[in-house]
């Protein structure tokens, strides 16, 4: 099923938007050695969400730029959704002219590009007298005062630097259940589990790595903290380093390319020799498709309710999207994915603590396995080559010998096997769409993932709000895809309930807001909303609210078992975008809210009871 505003594009129809305002971002300076691309872009994500660019645009400018390689500002651009942006750009300087020249187009090409860029006035040459640009708003990073940092628990931008990951880990141990915490009380904090690992004694605590993956077409299309994690994962293997059985580990590059120079560099043996496999190329464990832990490890997790880790080199750790059982989920460099799997917890202070024990029980800290930047950039320079581009982007239409052995039917509808139509996934047994897909003779074997069957709506509106780690203020802090039915206090799945009587942070979908509008919601009040999320919720006709700047629902003194009345005017001709909207309450309280249809044409989609009914009676009415 297509998303809600292709669909119309298709019909066809015009897509409104509001004129973004477009955010300055000056770097100057440059990285400390050590310091790596993914710290960069870690930093710039927590320092965009705390400045709000939400539907607007960034732009990167400043001397600070002729540090950074090309790919490390795909690295920051790719994380606009992470950081809330519409788009995250850099303009084009000699740099990315190079990198083009490197990836194997040819020189006529590039002056082609250089030429025209020049004579439109869009290409940035340090050499000119440079004009400080106007933006709607600034911001402003020296690169020398970036850290070795992950992100964590639970969002892309809760940044948190090395050294003071220990503290912020048992931190949120002892916070209160949310986004930096989990409630856990203190006796309990330092609990171990111990079990037998296929004849091998193991433990876990809290903090335990579980998950170790070296993924996402962010970090590892990077060839800088890709050799890097490389150098790293050799030196670790000479010095006599392990990777503990039952941490999961995983390499999944963003390209053939990123295989053929770690292989040239002679890296990829080390990675392998530590566990971290070539599983493939494509979205694996960052979107959830890491496959399931060894059901020993797993039992010993939901038996004992350890607060398992996963770190991994990708984009969005939100939770529930990186396993089931992970409840911290932290972002980190392609090198730091090694070093943690190596330690084997995030419960570690590596300025203090040794990552583990290596040969003649030597204890191997983190600076004794780290590399140069200089020494990183030598690898990178012999062996990242033109000719390996070129290479692989040339049999990308070819395919591979495996691929070409395989018998193509050629009937006119292709024969699917009736028991092996969708990739495994994994919707929970005992929610309300696992309850309909076994009324309808599905085995569990089968369920599969929401993403699998988003063109089933029976499935999908079960499923709303499904995610096992949300967290809803009615159920006091309880975690789960549950509430509570007002009139009788009784606890069922959001979905049950719905049929007896920073909101769209994730990875916005269609569905999200389908499955909202299916269950019968009207409006939804939020303290602000993502900007997919949002436009979705107006495409299938839900009205998006916002608190008014300082207040929130606990300030109001809302509860949320209240009746909730919205004043709109009795036309939606007497309506404007952005105006403000009188609620009030069964329990007469009121307060003003911010109508975020943001265009008239918005209006319009609302009137219609959606965007979908709207095309529809556009067409019939031209057909007429």
């Amino acid at each position: 099923m297509l998303y809600i505003f292709t669909s119309s594009i298709f019909c066809p129809q015009p897509m409104s938007m509001v004129l973004p305002g477009v955010v300055g971002f000056k770097l100057h300076g440059t990285l400390r050695d050590g310091v790596t691309a993914t710290d960069l872009v870690l930093t710039v994500t927590q320092m965009l969400r705390k400045h709000g660019v939400v539907g607007k645009f960034v732009e990167f400018y400043g001397r600070g730029m002729e540090e950074l390689a090309l790919a490390d500002r795909a690295t920051i651009a790719n994380m606009a959704p992470e950081y809330g942006a519409t788009v995250g750009f850099f303009p084009v300087d000699h740099i990315t002219l190079e990198y083009l020249k490197m990836t194997g187009r040819e020189d006529e090409t590039v002056s082609t590009i250089e030429a025209y860029l020049r004579a439109n006035k869009m290409f940035v040459d340090y050499n000119e007298p440079k004009i400080e640009p106007t933006y709607s708003s600034y911001i402003e990073l020296d690169l020398g005062d970036v850290e070795p940092c992950i992100s964590g628990p639970k969002r892309p931008h809760d940044r948190v630097t090395l050294k003071d990951m220990k503290a912020d880990w048992h931190a949120c141990l002892e916070n209160k259940i949310g986004f930096k915490g989990y409630g856990i009380p203190k006796d309990l904090q330092n609990r171990v589990v111990k079990f037998d690992f296929h004849g091998q004694t193991a433990e876990l605590k809290h903090g335990t790595v579980v998950i170790a993956a070296i993924t996402s077409c962010t970090n590892t299309s990077n060839p800088t903290v890709m050799i890097a994690s490389g150098l790293v994962a050799k030196k670790a293997y000479e010095l006599g380093l392990e990777v503990k059985p039952w941490i999961k580990t995983s390499l999944a590059p963003g390209s053939g390319v990123v295989t053929k120079y770690l292989l040239r560099s002679g890296l990829l043996k080390y990675l392998s020799d530590l566990g971290f496999n070539l599983v493939g190329y494509g979205c694996t464990t960052c979107i959830g498709n890491s496959g399931d832990l060894d059901q020993i490890v797993a039992d010993a997790i939901t038996e004992n309710d350890i607060i398992a880790a996963a770190v991994l080199s990708g984009n969005r750790n939100f939770e529930g999207r990186i396993h089931p059982l992970t409840q911290a989920n932290y972002l980190a460099s392609p090198p730091l994915v090694v070093v943690y799997a190596l330690a084997g917890t995030v419960d570690i202070n590596f300025e203090e603590e040794p990552i583990g024990t290596g040969k003649g029980n030597r204890p191997i800290f983190l600076r004794d396995i780290w590399p140069s930047s200089k020494k990183v950039s030598e690898i990178v320079h012999s062996n990242v080559l033109v000719d390996m581009f070129k290479s692989t982007y040339e049999a990308i239409t070819k395919g591979n010998p495996m691929w070409n052995q395989l018998v193509v039917p050629t009937a006119d509808v292709y024969s699917w096997d009736p028991n092996s139509t969708y990739i495994p996934g994994s919707i929970h047994k005992d929610s309300p769409a696992a309850k309909y897909l076994v009324d309808h003779s599905v085995k569990p074997g089968d369920f599969n993932s929401y993403g699998s069957r988003r063109g089933n709506y029976e499935v999908m509106m079960r499923g709303t709000f499904g995610n096992i780690r949300i967290v809803n203020k009615l159920l006091d802090g309880e975690p789960g895809p549950k509430t509570i039915h007002v009139p009788t206090r009784e606890k069922l799945y959001v979905y049950d309930a719905a049929m007896g009587s920073e909101y769209g942070t994730g990875s916005s979908r269609d569905w999200d807001a389908k499955r909202t509008m299916l269950l019968g919601v009207k409006a939804v009040i939020a303290k602000s909303s993502e900007r997919i999320h949002r436009s979705n919720l107006v495409g299938m006709g839900v009205i998006p609210l916002c608190f008014k700047s300082g207040e929130d629902m606990d300030s109001i003194g809302l509860t949320g078992q209240e009746q909730y009345t919205i004043h709109l005017p009795s036309s939606v001709h007497e309506m404007q975008p952005g105006q403000d909207i009188v609620v009030t309450t069964s329990t007469r309280k009121s307060f003003t809210c911010t109508l975020r249809f943001d265009t008239e044409v918005e209006l319009s989609y609302f009137d219609h009871g959606g965007i979908l009914q709207y095309v529809m009676r556009k067409l019939i009415s031209s057909a007429h």
